[in-house]
């Protein structure tokens, strides 16, 4: 009986949904560890061995998360057949929002010059884990009708909010946008096989921006509160607290979707940091080859890190048709979700 109700749960979990057109967008500015490493004093190789990354981008200061995710969407349709009038909804997934209010989705049909084509917009922000979250709302809004096609759009300005005397956390950071086209599918031809997401909220203060919301006021704002209004990561925290949590996180994923993560074509990590990144992955028996990491010439991207590393996977050949994929990461709150679908 236990297992007929693990198969019907599994069944009801699954969506008929598919990936059908990927891209990316980075801003022009390259910036190196090693040029990091210059400005604050650093050595530039030690730099790169404690982060991974040797070189990220940076937008330009009047680029908005809102035009990054617009090129990424304009990208997308420069590869694509379709139209604006194919498209149900905009999702902006992402953690840095171009201002409190309205969505940042709205701002980004606005860039497009799509203000007439009352296209609804929402975003989903789950920080890192957003584009994960938004997929899995989003592939059951398709499955069950509501929508028969939408774009998901990552967008982060990581830069901006960065805490430059908190070196162990600014040299990860990255800038970039990542869009995917989801549409209905017959279930033969891609699906969405499971997810599950869990939250650990004695984790919530290890990785935070204190200032800006009702908390804590932009009116708040003087010289001795800004480093409230700028990134603060504990990292030994948040990998020792998501490291704890990932074996049994991994268990029930698992009995979700009966497909162990050993099993998969290719597993799509949030891209954290180089270190945590192979800990984690050889901690857990995940295969080099078959574990995606962009870390070292993109850097951590926030919420875009798994869209882009995923459109990497296919453009690279790495990811084809039919491959079962897992997107795993974890993210500030403290989350670890995943997700498991068939491209």
């Amino acid at each position: 009986m236990k297992k007929k109700t693990q198969k019907k749960k599994r069944m009801e979990m699954e969506r008929h949904v598919r990936i059908i057109e990927t891209a990316k967008y980075l801003p022009e500015r390259i910036v190196t560890t090693s040029e990091i490493a210059d400005i604050i004093g650093e050595n530039g190789k030690k730099l790169e061995r404690l982060s991974g990354v040797k070189e990220r981008r940076y937008a330009r200061e009047d680029e908005r998360s809102s035009e990054m995710g617009a090129n990424a969407i304009r990208a997308l349709f420069a590869n694509s057949s379709y139209k604006k009038e194919d498209i149900d909804v905009i999702v902006c997934a992402s953690g840095t929002a171009d201002q409190e209010i309205p969505c940042t989705a709205a701002l980004i049909q606005e860039q497009l010059g799509w203000q007439q084509s009352h296209i609804p917009c929402f975003d989903v922000n789950a920080t890192c884990l957003s584009f994960v979250t938004a997929f899995d709302v989003v592939s059951s809004l398709i499955h069950t009708g509501v929508y028969h096609r939408a774009i998901i759009v990552s967008t982060e300005r990581a830069s901006v909010g960065l805490n430059w005397n908190k070196k162990d956390s600014f040299i990860l950071f990255g800038d970039g946008a990542a869009a995917v086209i989801v549409e209905k599918s017959d279930g033969t031809n891609g699906r969405v096989i499971g997810s599950h997401m869990v939250t650990n909220s004695s984790g919530a203060h290890f990785t935070e921006i204190k200032g800006g919301g009702s908390g804590l006021h932009p009116r708040h704002y003087r010289e001795e509160t800004k480093e409230d209004f700028l990134f603060h990561m504990d990292g030994k925290k948040v990998f020792k607290l998501s490291y704890r949590m990932m074996e049994d996180f991994l268990k029930t994923l698992h009995q979700k979707t009966s497909i162990s993560h050993l099993d998969v074509e290719m597993v799509v990590p949030h891209q954290a940091s180089g270190h945590a990144m192979e800990l984690i992955r050889k901690s857990y028996g995940f295969q080099e080859d078959k574990f995606m990491n962009i870390i070292e010439t993109h850097g951590n991207q926030i919420a875009a890190s798994i869209p882009t590393a995923l459109h990497e996977g296919i453009v690279q050949g790495k990811i084809r048709r039919g491959d079962k994929v897992l997107l795993i990461g974890t993210s500030a709150g403290l989350s670890i979700g995943g997700l498991v679908f068939e491209y």
